[in-house]
């Protein structure tokens, strides 16, 4: 379809997605892999292309292409490949960034900001699940979103990245690029902030790498009296995100159980581990 030769591509991440680097031309390949999250991929190149038209710092599609494309029973996407330089990202890095996304105007063809509408798709997809299991994280959605009705943000809402940490910045030859829109929305900017401080509450990151974001774009999220409900519902997405990948990949089984078992219990000082 597009005349790049497929051998030799290699496996950068998948989890929601397959991301492929080709070997013979600087290109990501990026294909949903969760059929309920299909919906998502228009948004992920409006978002892309606002991101172009305004000078932001993110990873460009690849230009002359239509897209999305369809590819038999697949949905994909073609990027830019970025280079990584030897520094990872920071989170000032990620602040930095963050400040101009959010000061962006907001584009029309971005839907509102609904944060477990992904949980809820992950949890209809999910290869294997225990039902009691299913039922629980149902209950809790609907728990969580109703607490989030009720907050009062003190920052204006606007375009939000949606998953904002170091992980979705990648530091090439020009400088820390951000990437991965499958979150972006129209919402609350404090969610943004909200990654990093639940990093240093629920994977015992360094408090040091949230302060410094908070000093960077000027707001601590984790001082805000809301913040106990964002962190509910982030929690619910790190805690879902391998439902639909779960038959393939068994080894992430035990953590799952755990993440499932502190959320029952509210045992909210319990140190969990990424995902691998």
């Amino acid at each position: 379809m597009l005349g790049l030769d497929h051998r030799g591509a290699r496996l950068l991440r998948f989890t929601n997605n397959a991301v492929y680097a080709l070997a013979g031309a600087p290109v990501v390949v990026r294909i949903v892999g969760s059929r309920t999250l299909r919906h998502r991929v228009a948004k992920v190149v409006a978002v892309a292309r606002h991101f172009e038209r305004h000078d932001i710092p993110a990873i460009r599609l690849l230009p002359s292409v239509d897209q999305p494309l369809h590819v038999g029973q697949h949905v994909v996407t073609v990027w830019q490949y970025v280079e990584p330089v030897a520094r990872r990202a920071s989170a000032a890095d990620l602040g930095r960034l963050l400040r101009r996304v959010h000061e962006l105007p907001t584009p029309a063809d971005v839907p509102e900001w609904a944060p477990l509408a992904d949980v809820r798709a992950r949890v209809a997809d999910a290869e294997e699940i225990d039902p009691g299991d299913r039922q629980f994280l149902l209950h809790r959605c609907a728990a969580v979103e109703a607490a989030l009705g009720e907050l009062e943000f003190p920052l204006p809402r606007g375009l939000i990245h949606g998953d904002a940490h170091p992980g979705n910045v990648i530091v090439g030859a020009g400088g820390p690029v951000l990437c991965d829109f499958d979150s972006a929305s129209v919402g609350p900017r404090e969610w943004d902030l909200t990654p990093l401080a639940v990093g240093r509450e629920r994977f015992g990151d360094p408090a040091g790498r949230y302060r410094m974001l908070a000093d960077t774009y000027g707001f601590d999220v984790a001082a805000w009296e809301g913040f106990d409900v964002l962190r509910a519902a982030r929690e619910l997405k790190l805690t879902t995100s391998v439902l639909p990948i779960l038959r393939s990949h068994p080894e992430v089984r035990g953590e799952l159980r755990k993440r499932l078992d502190d959320l029952r219990s509210g045992h909210s000082h319990g140190l969990w581990a990424r995902y691998r």
